[in-house]
């Protein structure tokens, strides 16, 4: 058995809501050519974009593109938001937000768009993988059956769920419809890893907290996955590339009126135009520190309260060298009980790139607890389950990057989610323009690719495309 998160998800209808999206105050892209700019009335027919991430600057590329005077007003001091990739490694450019290219075939345009740039990828397979049980021993394909069946069977009881009259959360759905409580420890561990990682993961909410009726409502590209060898940035970089983007410009209040300008309020002062993008992450729209006056319709302020805003932490560990097999992609963990959701999955980064690094996730209660910790003590609990999977004798990491999206305020989490209380109409809510004078986008936004760069990238377009129209 292999564990396949994505095709464990299309079995029970999913979306892939792809590995999207993770946060840190690591350093910034040194090759940003954004800058400082003052405030101030925009050109007569302008437009202002909020963010410079994907959804952000693939609208005022757009934009641009078709003649428009643009500017873009970017929080952070660098281009890119939830695409973070570090340059602390001059040997190794590492991905802290989003990593992949999920679905990558030719109908994906970020897939279409690293060919445009030449940006050089390498596929990564979670057919690829090694299973170690609670105790550290490695799994062969006869001890994974047992894991396969649960497997099975979670997919069973979450499509039945899907069908019942009542919504009911991811973990109630699969605790009731396996018998969870009457089950021993052991397979108790097995279904918690299960969920744990095909569907916390994947989607970035908790289980108890995540809508068994939409968690998964979205769609996905054909192909598998594939990672930017020298960084997602080279996307950004490139879409970035003869922008006005006003680096350092925290929004406050976007002011409008169905007639008149937009008038957005930032720490530096204010600016004016005629139509403004919003592609703010739905953490910070969550957070009240961005107001709008008037206030926003009725569906679509529901919309920004009732869906959900996931997390999903990564801690990079370079190593002197390597201890465990290079030529696998996943490894993969089963905590016990009482580590429910710690330290269960990890990719190598040592046969794409050839280094010493594994790169280890943390979702949802978990991924959000360790922000909290010192880098010391998330490396320790990291190398406690290393050693339990690999042995006392592996080396100490001769550097980490850790990440923490949840305290970073310009994001608030990963990406978003299909909690209890929400659903997938409340997206189109979400994505509405507003008297023709504010419009969004945003990962967040789209009712088909959410939690993905791709579907950032589609939004982007998308909101370009209604004022191109106007």
């Amino acid at each position: 058995m292999n564990l396949k998160r994505r095709e464990f998800l299309i079995a029970a209808g999913a979306s892939l809501g792809a590995t999207l999206l993770s946060a840190c105050g690591e350093d910034a892209n040194a090759g940003d050519t954004a800058g400082n700019g003052g405030a101030g009335p925009a050109p007569s027919g302008a437009v202002i974009v909020i963010g410079a991430g994907m959804a952000g600057l693939a609208a005022a590329r757009k934009l641009r593109d078709a003649g428009k005077d643009v500017i873009v007003l970017e929080a952070r001091e660098r281009v890119g938001g939830r695409i973070l990739t570090s340059q602390k490694w001059s040997d190794a450019k590492v991905d802290l937000g989003a990593t992949w290219i999920h679905g990558a075939g030719p109908d994906n345009p970020i897939a279409a768009l690293a060919s445009k740039t030449g940006a050089r990828l390498a596929a990564t397979s979670l057919d690829n993988d090694q299973l170690f049980d609670t105790d550290g021993t490695r799994l062969d394909s006869t001890a994974r059956a047992p894991i396969d069946a649960l497997q099975t069977s979670i997919t069973a009881v979450l499509a039945a769920a899907q069908k019942a009259d009542t919504d009911m959360s991811v973990q109630d759905a699969v605790r009731n419809g396996l018998g969870y409580a009457n089950r021993p420890a052991a397979e108790r561990n097995r279904i918690d890893f299960l969920v744990n990682t095909t569907i916390e993961h994947e989607y970035g909410g908790a289980a108890d907290r995540l809508s068994s009726y939409w968690y998964d409502s979205g769609a996905a590209y054909s192909g598998g996955d594939a990672l930017f060898l020298d960084g997602y940035h080279v996307l950004i970089d490139y879409l970035a590339q003869g922008l006005d983007v006003r680096l350092g410009q925290v929004v406050r209040q976007i002011a409008w009126s169905a007639n008149g300008e937009a008038t957005v309020t930032t720490n530096l002062g204010a600016f004016t135009a005629q139509r403004v993008i919003v592609t703010l992450p739905l953490g910070v729209l969550q957070s009240g520190a961005v107001t709008f006056s008037p206030a926003l319709p009725v569906a679509k302020r529901a919309a920004i309260a009732q869906l959900g805003m996931g997390l999903l932490n990564k801690c990079c560990l370079r190593f002197p060298t390597a201890f465990w097999d290079t030529e696998t992609d996943w490894l993969n963990y089963v905590p016990d009980g009482s580590h429910y959701g710690q330290w269960a999955e990890w990719v190598s980064l040592a046969r794409p790139t050839g280094l010493p690094i594994l790169l280890g996730f943390n979702a949802a209660a978990f991924g959000r607890e360790i922000e909290s910790w010192s880098d010391n003590e998330i490396i320790a609990s990291a190398m406690a389950t290393l050693r339990t999977m690999y042995g006392q004798a592996i080396p100490e990491p001769v550097d980490a990057l850790i990440t923490r999206w949840g305290a970073d305020p310009y994001a608030r989490g990963a990406y978003s989610c299909n909690v209890l209380g929400s659903t997938p109409g409340m997206r189109a809510d979400l994505a509405s323009n507003v008297n023709g004078r504010l419009f969004f986008a945003g990962e967040a936004t789209e009712s088909q690719y959410y939690q993905t760069v791709h579907g950032a990238y589609r939004s982007g377009l998308r909101a370009a495309d209604e004022i191109l129209a106007l």
